[in-house]
């Protein structure tokens, strides 16, 4: 990108590494100097909670109310029922309401940390596009908005060309999703003045559809903006870990391992994800990113709490680092760990290590854990664990053990 941004928001974006691509910088850009705009976000309801896969958007939103602009989260409580077939191999699993609506409540809570929503000109929206998409009648959507829409277009788009170039199979149902979706953005500026659908690279298409269908039918003038789809710098998708998806809901995993996530960023990722996920200066990301050595892990302790505080809370991520540092400096237990309690019911006459393993998280299957236990990655208070046989009664677990898998990951079980 070139040009050279005058909006607060878009020289955050640039400056921090949130762009990947923009339908038109300068438009946008002298749009947003205009004075507060409104700007969306879409988020179907496939989950109880987001993930860290979601924070990079939610930062987004963030940042644009902070540079005094009108964020809006809208959850797909109508689009859900169809399914985003965005690069996916199968069709998603079809949710019936009271899910979804319980899937958005958890969602919720989420988005309330990072944004404030309220009646101001600047507060944030929730939306949900069940609102519009419910009630549509079949025959007038086809004839007043399916007439927009180039079948010869929409396969050409990538998200649905490479499910077809692996001849897997995409249902009418979700060739109907990116219609349902470019539908939104229009009813969205036309109800709410809203100018910009982000979201990320892979939702290119989709934010494209939106534009053209709002100029042509409403004349409205909107943009699109994408954040890149991140990786790791060994490679892997933001997000996952070996215990599964990195929850943003407390109750779905622990303030701890969330902390103990971002405690574990790999060296060359520390710079990058200071800016992308913490409201640090810019300097001072680059400079805790540029540390090496064991200096590193400061700056992967600070951007440990500064992530875990924006969602969390200070105490949270103090109650954290205390517990690693207890964990793994004095060999400690640490009262915070991540604990499997178990009835007396569930031991019975005995239960094996290998589901313990399991069952605590820190491994994904039985398969994983002995496999983890050949290698000599687990330990059982702080001692090999070399027997992948090993049974416990209740007597064993009369006082909690801890389980360990590698340096990092901890946890605790007893009988409650």
């Amino acid at each position: 990108m070139t040009y050279h941004p005058k909006s607060a928001f878009i020289h955050t974006m640039k400056e921090r590494g949130f762009l990947a691509d923009c339908t038109d910088y300068q438009g946008l850009d002298e749009a947003l100097m205009k004075g507060t705009q409104p700007a969306y976000i879409g988020y179907d309801a496939t989950a109880q909670s987001l993930h860290v896969g979601h924070l990079l958007n939610i930062m987004m939103l963030r940042w644009l109310q902070k540079c005094g602009h009108k964020p809006i989260t809208l959850m797909g409580g109508g689009t859900t029922k169809v399914g985003d077939p965005s690069f996916r191999a199968d069709e998603r699993p079809l949710l019936g309401p009271e899910q979804i609506d319980a899937n958005i409540a958890g969602m919720q809570q989420v988005f309330e940390k990072y944004l404030t929503y309220g009646e101001g000109a600047s507060d944030a929206l929730m939306l949900n596009n069940a609102e519009w998409l419910d009630n549509l009648n079949y025959l007038d959507f086809l004839r007043d908005i399916g007439r927009h829409f180039s079948v010869n277009r929409m396969l050409s788009f990538e998200s649905v060309k490479s499910r077809l170039d692996r001849e897997q199979s995409l249902s009418f149902l979700e060739f109907n999703y990116m219609i349902l979706q470019a539908y939104d953005f229009m009813e969205l500026h036309r109800r709410y003045g809203c100018i910009l659908q982000m979201g990320g690279s892979d939702q290119w298409g989709n934010i494209v559809n939106g534009i053209d269908l709002t100029r042509r039918v409403i004349d409205g003038e909107v943009y699109g903006l994408t954040s890149p789809l991140l990786t790791t710098s060994d490679g892997k998708k933001m997000g996952k870990s070996q215990g599964g998806a990195i929850w943003l809901n407390g109750d779905m995993l622990s303030p701890y391992e969330f902390w103990q996530f971002w405690r574990n960023t790999t060296d060359a990722d520390v710079g990058r994800f200071l800016k992308l996920y913490t409201e640090l200066p810019v300097e001072e990301c680059d400079r805790l990113g540029a540390l090496e050595g064991a200096e590193i892990n400061a700056a992967k302790i600070k951007l440990a709490n500064e992530v875990t505080t924006l969602l969390h809370g200070a105490d949270a991520a103090a109650t954290a680092e205390k517990t690693a540092r207890e964990v793994f400096e004095k060999g400690g237990v640490g009262d915070d760990l991540p604990t499997l309690t178990l009835s007396a019911a569930d031991v019975g006459d005995g239960i094996s290590i290998v589901q313990l393993i399991v069952k605590s998280g820190l491994a994904g299957s039985g398969r994983e854990a002995k496999r983890l236990i050949a290698e000599n990655g687990a330990k059982i208070d702080d001692a090999p664990l070399t027997d992948a046989g090993m049974m416990l009664d209740a007597a064993a677990l009369a006082s909690p053990i801890k389980l360990s898998a590698g340096k990092k990951r901890h946890a605790l079980v007893q009988i409650g």
